[in-house]
Order: C-alpha cells, then sequence, then structure tokens
C-alpha cells in the first residue's frame, strides 16, 4: 500500500546504529554532504554530544568517548573527513559477530541424562576396580536419578537406575541395591496460587 505523505519505515534504508535514531543518522548524513571542513569538524561534535544523550549507558565505559567516535565513523560509512580527536582505525572491530560457539549436545543419545553422563558412563568403564570407581559410581548414579526426576522419565526408582548403569557401561558397573542405598529424591512442588480476598 502507497498512501501519499505517509513515509514507513520499512520504505526507509536501514540503519546501521538503531539504537541513536534516524535523527541522528540524518545529521550525521548532512554533516558528511558540508563542503567547509571547519563546519563538518563543529557539526561532528555537536552530533557526537547528542549521540551522548541517546545512550547514556555508555558513560559506564572507561572509553565512552572513544566508543561514540567509532559509533561516529560508522554510521557515516567511513566517509566523514574531519580530524578524529581518536584513532577510528580499529571501529570496523565493533560490527564483527563472534564465532557461533558448538554446543556439546551434538551427537548426545540420552538427552534426559546429558552430555556430561554420558562422559561419565564412558569413564567408569575404563576404571580400575577400587573405592575411586564404586564412589564414582555412587554419586553417578544420585545424577541420574535426580535427572529422571527432573525430566519426568516414568519410574526414577533405583532399580531403574541401577539398570540403566549397567547398560550404558556395557555391565562394567553393577550396583548392589542391598548394600548402596541411593539419595531419596522428591520432585520440588510449585507454590499454591494465593486466594485473593473479597
Amino acid at each position: 500500500m502507497n498512501i501519499k505523505g505517509l513515509d514507513y519505515n520499512t520504505h526507509r534504508e536501514q540503519l546501521l546504529m538503531p539504537e541513536y535514531g534516524r535523527e541522528i543518522q540524518k545529521m550525521v548524513d548532512y554533516a558528511v554532504s558540508l563542503t567547509d571542513k571547519s563546519e563538518r569538524q563543529n557539526c561532528a561534535q555537536e552530533i557526537v554530544r547528542m549521540m551522548e544523550t541517546k545512550v547514556p549507558e555508555l558513560h559506564d565505559n572507561a572509553d565512552f568517548e572513544q566508543t561514540l567516535w567509532d559509533h561516529l565513523y560508522l554510521m557515516s560509512h567511513k566517509q566523514l573527513d574531519i580530524d578524529w580527536p581518536f584513532d577510528v582505525t580499529a571501529a570496523e572491530k565493533l560490527q564483527e559477530k563472534p564465532k557461533a560457539i558448538p554446543l556439546p549436545q551434538e551427537g548426545m543419545r540420552l538427552r534426559h541424562y546429558g552430555k556430561l553422563l554420558e562422559q561419565l558412563f564412558e569413564k567408569l568403564k575404563t576404571m580400575p576396580e577400587g573405592e575411586e570407581r564404586d564412589a564414582l559410581a555412587f554419586y553417578t548414579a544420585n545424577q541420574m536419578k535426580r535427572n529422571l526426576m527432573t525430566w519426568g522419565h516414568g519410574s526414577m526408582s533405583d532399580e531403574k537406575v541401577a539398570d540403566d548403569l549397567a547398560r550404558f557401561t556395557d555391565g562394567v558397573i553393577q550396583l548392589d541395591l542391598s548394600t548402596m542405598k541411593l539419595d531419596k529424591v522428591t520432585a520440588i512442588e510449585e507454590p499454591k496460587a494465593k486466594k485473593k480476598k473479597k
């Protein structure tokens, strides 16, 4: 729909730094178009002063003035010819996006137990028998029980945990539930909504 006299943001050029708004961007474009260098310099200083009021949280940074001038440099598409009070050659680094962090869940077989427990199963398979392996098996089993409760996977009985632990360690870990008691895990009840008084 094209109505004469109405100017929608969707029809306008996308803002490089929306936090400063379209009016500041227009000021920057105007400053770039000025032919007199001293006039451009004065205009740039006023624009930075206005930018400072638009984003006051920048004051928390020690180098907030440098940041404002870097932003001005970027908003001008690097075309503003003035005597910069700061070195703005590194301003382009502000626009670089960080690399994506690979998630550890890739290739996870047992989502309800999680990647860390999968790694513990592998460690338990290779550990020599002894107190250290028994202690790790006990802590692993308790964590398995908590995860089952959190994910609501039906039974979270000691027998289910012992069976899963034996299966995922290829039978290396066999819990003797007659001598080993796992922690009691209870579901946390959500607080009931208070009744409104009439």
